[in-house]
């Protein structure tokens, strides 16, 4: 990948990666520095890379960057003990109880789940940036779709 595939790869990317990581973690700031952190991997490695592949690239890249960035943050709040700070943004009830119902959801059901419907990608390029088979994918989005039925038909959880 060359320089000038690399800015197109920012321009056509960069979008889509973000509220794919906003989606998950719901903090603007966190989503900004994760994506700029896998374009800076992606420059890292611009010279092992063909453009054809650095939308999946990337996406991996964000997704891995985001798990361990939750996972040093859970640590980090164990050892501070600070209660969670939440982040509201004015919402509509169904995308509120949308958002509640994912986050419900395990973290393998709800990035296959954001991936397929949320950004439009095929079982294929979702287990490609997974690192799924593709059976493993559509198992997950079945089980995370019957999951968010349940949920958000469940007339108690609503009330």
């Amino acid at each position: 990948m060359n320089v000038i595939e690399y800015n197109r790869s920012v321009d056509a990317f960069s979008d889509h990666i973000f509220r794919y990581i906003l989606k998950q973690i719901k903090d603007d700031e966190l989503a900004k520095d994760i994506v700029q952190e896998s374009y800076i991997k992606l420059w890292e490695n611009v010279d092992q890379l063909h453009y054809d592949k650095a939308k999946a690239w990337l996406f991996k890249t964000a997704y891995r960057t985001m798990i361990d960035t939750i996972r040093k943050r859970k640590y980090e709040q164990k050892m501070d003990e600070m209660p969670h700070q939440s982040h509201r943004s004015e919402y509509s009830d169904l995308k509120y109880w949308l958002d509640k119902a994912l986050e419900t959801l395990p973290e393998n059901q709800r990035a296959a789940i954001l991936l397929r419907d949320y950004e439009g990608y095929s079982y294929n390029e979702i287990g490609e940036i997974l690192e799924l088979s593709e059976s493993q994918v559509k198992i997950y989005i079945y089980r995370g779709r019957i999951a968010l039925k349940k949920y958000i038909g469940n007339p108690h959880i609503l009330a």
